[in-house]
């Protein structure tokens, strides 16, 4: 199960972009990757396409998942995620300060 998922808000907890708050765009598992909205912002240089106009762009480029922490829903504070079974037998996340459940982001 993993513990950060898109749609989940995290915090940066270091690099250029440490402190910084944001949404999870797409979370690429296969690489230990996510990629937040508004954070990491880099130019990347775009050649001309037949529906596009060459140029500098600004994108947001990926982040490894070690440096974000998730904020709990419950506390809004940066926690651990901890993964176990709820009444049904689900595999669950949980907060490990205020050991509350932590929703699916789809869910709402």
């Amino acid at each position: 199960m993993r513990k950060i998922r898109s749609g989940d808000t995290v915090l940066v907890t270091s690099g250029r972009n440490k402190g910084q708050q944001g949404t999870v765009r797409i979370n690429q598992i296969d690489r230990d990757r996510v990629v937040i909205e508004g954070v990491n912002i880099v130019k990347k240089h775009i050649k001309q396409g037949r529906a596009r106009q060459a140029g500098i762009v600004e994108v947001e480029a990926p982040l490894h998942v070690s440096n974000v922490m998730l904020i709990c829903p419950s506390c809004n504070q940066p926690t651990r995620v901890g993964v176990r079974e709820n009444a049904e037998g689900k595999n669950v996340r949980y907060c490990k300060k205020c050991e509350a459940d932590i929703p699916r982001p789809d869910a709402g």
